[in-house]
């Protein structure tokens, strides 16, 4: 582009030349472009930016500071706009350092910097923007229900400190019960082990904290700093740089050990959330850089609640099922077949042979097994309704050495009690042995599936019935590996259910006494 159009309030046209942009870096806070007037020939530099850079830059006043903390305490985020008038012979020269700088090979980058700088100096202040940073519907709600799941939350931002004690509230990130610690500027050691100390001994207190005093207490006290975070309800870090929202997202993570989700909406917190383990764009007006950056994006703050504490609930816990029956699954027939060599003098002989051994992990018992990731203990409304229950995954009962133990001892348990059943009850042929431990396994497997199930789903109910009908279909094709003489017989059943039930009764009964006097937390909302 390089040229715009104006129409001002009086309903005049205004046109003007683009001669330069200086865009926004999160290092420099501020932005520039210098263009002219086509009605006057008039060159203007106009610059934008923070208040903490803008200060040093424009003239001396004695009414600019005042103005943006009185702004910063009502909430509304401020931008300092400032003008400088250039010659054609100023604007000539600047112009030809300025291309001389991009030029260079050495320093390219500090060469342009340091032209561009050279024109800001003495610039003339023209006003103090304030605009209302308005929160989106139900962030407060959202914000809440997060707490009660036992989340902690950190707000990173890159407002002046006013502006972010006063969003902290609104959005009640600090509870009414709660206090608010400021920690005040610090720059020395001293300075920061004092400003500890009188943190440490307020308790169930949200700290705010700016990015500089932050550096300070990490490079003298970072243990220390950590420690005294991780118990307070909530931490407001303001004045963050993007490098620094970063930086603070890798330091929980490695003193907590435990993931951060990094949420953002704009250009400025596209680091953070690359440097989170979970990374969380918001589609706003501020554009889509946070979004395509992000591993998950989401329209709106409030959505976040259902990621959470539905989606993510869910998914931790349906993974844990899926793994730990997966090792059951393959856990199951190893056992068998340790048991059988050993009977058999250590013979290498392979109970299953051939396709038997490829349809017990694929076409009999897979489709089961992983319908299992459309089970789910509550209903998404139980979920958001009690934001505890996402508490209860920090303990890890879902998936712990305790339950992997578990199904090892189910596994051998299972198959013992398949494989010398079919050993005990079978009478003279060998084949007679495969079909009915084979049947068994086949029926256990789907009967543990069925009892791990908490809320059936039509696909569920489909994939037992396909699979058990498929099983059933192959005894009468698979001639080679079956009798179809015996397992037309009343002797194959009877012992068939026999091992089945003798493997299965007796978990459902532990499972169902379990239920009754102690059920889980989500079984007491149902």
């Amino acid at each position: 582009m390089t040229e715009i159009t104006l129409t001002a309030p009086q309903g005049t046209t205004l046109g003007f030349d683009i001669l330069q942009v200086f865009p926004f870096t999160s290092e420099t806070k501020r932005m520039g472009i210098i263009v002219r007037d086509k009605g006057t020939g008039e060159i203007v530099f106009y610059m934008k930016g923070a208040d903490t850079v803008m200060s040093a830059i424009v003239q001396y006043n004695d009414w600019l500071m005042e103005e943006v903390d009185n702004m910063a305490r009502e909430g509304l985020r401020t931008l300092v706009v400032a003008r400088k008038t250039l010659t054609e012979e100023q604007y000539a020269d600047f112009e030809q350092r300025f291309q001389a700088a991009k030029l260079s090979v050495v320093n390219r980058s500090a060469q342009v910097a340091a032209v561009v700088e050279s024109l800001q100096r003495d610039m003339s202040l023209l006003c103090v923007t304030g605009v209302e940073d308005k929160l989106q519907d139900g962030v407060r709600q959202t914000l809440e229900m997060l707490r009660n799941a036992g989340i902690k939350i950190w707000m990173l931002t890159g407002d002046k400190l006013e502006t972010a004690t006063c969003i902290a509230k609104s959005s009640k990130l600090v509870a009414r019960t709660q206090d608010i610690h400021i920690f005040k500027s610090v720059s020395t050691r001293s300075e920061a082990h004092q400003e500890l100390n009188a943190f440490r001994r307020k308790q169930d207190t949200a700290l705010v904290i700016r990015g500089d005093s932050l550096e300070v207490c990490l490079e003298y006290y970072e243990h220390e700093l950590m420690e005294l975070v991780a118990v307070a309800p909530a931490v407001v870090c303001c004045r963050c740089s993007p490098e620094q929202k970063a930086a603070v997202v890798r330091l929980i993570e490695r003193h907590s050990g435990k993931r951060a989700a990094a949420v953002g909406d704009g250009g400025n917190d596209v680091s953070m959330i690359q440097a989170a383990s979970v990374g969380v764009g918001i589609v706003g007006k501020e554009g889509k850089q946070a979004s395509l950056a992000s591993d998950f994006s989401i329209s709106q703050f409030s959505h976040i609640g259902r990621l959470l504490l539905v989606h993510g609930r869910n998914s931790y816990k349906r993974s844990a099922s899926l793994s730990q029956f997966v090792i059951h699954r393959g856990l199951i027939i190893t056992v068998m077949q340790a048991i059988f060599s050993a009977v058999f003098y250590f013979s290498s002989v392979s109970l299953y042979q051939g396709f038997l051994m490829v349809g017990y992990a694929t076409v009999y018992t897979m489709l089961p097994v992983f319908a299992l990731v459309l089970d789910r203990d509550v209903t998404g409304e139980i979920a958001i309704t009690y934001p505890e229950l996402y508490k209860e995954l920090t303990k890890g009962r879902s998936l712990s050495y305790k339950t992997f133990f578990i199904w090892v001892l189910i596994s051998i348990y299972q198959g013992g009690v398949i494989i010398f059943g079919a050993l005990l009850l079978f009478e003279d042929e060998f084949i007679h042995v495969v079909a009915i431990s084979y049947t068994a396994l086949i029926l256990t497997e789907l009967t543990m599936v069925a009892l791990t199930i908490r809320t059936w789903h039509p696909i569920m109910l489909l994939a037992e019935v396909a699979s058990i009908l498929i099983y059933f279909l192959s005894l009468i094709v698979l001639r080679d590996f079956f009798d179809s003489d015996f397992i037309q017989s009343v002797d194959f059943v009877w012992k068939t259910l026999v091992i089945t039930s003798v493997s299965c009764l007796p978990l459902y009964l532990v499972k169902f006494l379990r239920k009754r006097f102690s059920p889980p937390s989500y079984q007491k909302l149902q």
